[in-house]
């Protein structure tokens, strides 16, 4: 069974952390759309988030992406940019509640889980003496 993505018309080999098709269709939305004025965007966007997942993944430096990517320069650039305008909050909540509403649940949880355990491992002991026994 392969691990790589579903992708019906690739322009590259693909890599196992790439978008399928159907993952595609589902991030396609929650991008931002261009502006109608200015610089027209000439990068992929698909591309893009290709490039950060795959630096996710394989924990490589942005200057280690491989040539096939967009410029690391651009893909580091798009990840700022989406991070300081709250997009990647926006496609976790989107995609959230959609996965949620496909199961049938409520699509805002009310619950929350607070784990309190905790091992306490700075006390100290005081070394065992044993007592001379009578001779």
């Amino acid at each position: 069974m392969s691990r790589l993505p579903k992708i019906e018309n690739p322009h590259r080999k693909p890599y196992p952390s790439d978008l399928s098709d159907a993952e595609w269709l589902i991030l396609k939305p929650c991008l931002p759309t261009p502006k109608g004025f200015g610089h027209p965007v000439e990068v992929d966007l698909r591309e893009i988030l290709n490039a950060i997942f795959y630096v996710q993944r394989t924990g490589c430096q942005w200057e280690m992406l491989p040539h096939d990517f967009p410029p690391y320069t651009t893909v580091y650039g798009y990840f700022q940019k989406w991070q300081r305008k709250g997009i990647w909050q926006k496609i976790h909540d989107q995609v959230r509640q959609q996965l949620r509403h496909d199961l049938g649940k409520d699509e805002h949880s009310t619950v929350a889980i607070a784990d309190s355990q905790s091992v306490k491992t700075t006390e100290k002991k005081e070394p065992v003496r044993w007592a001379a026994s009578p001779t």
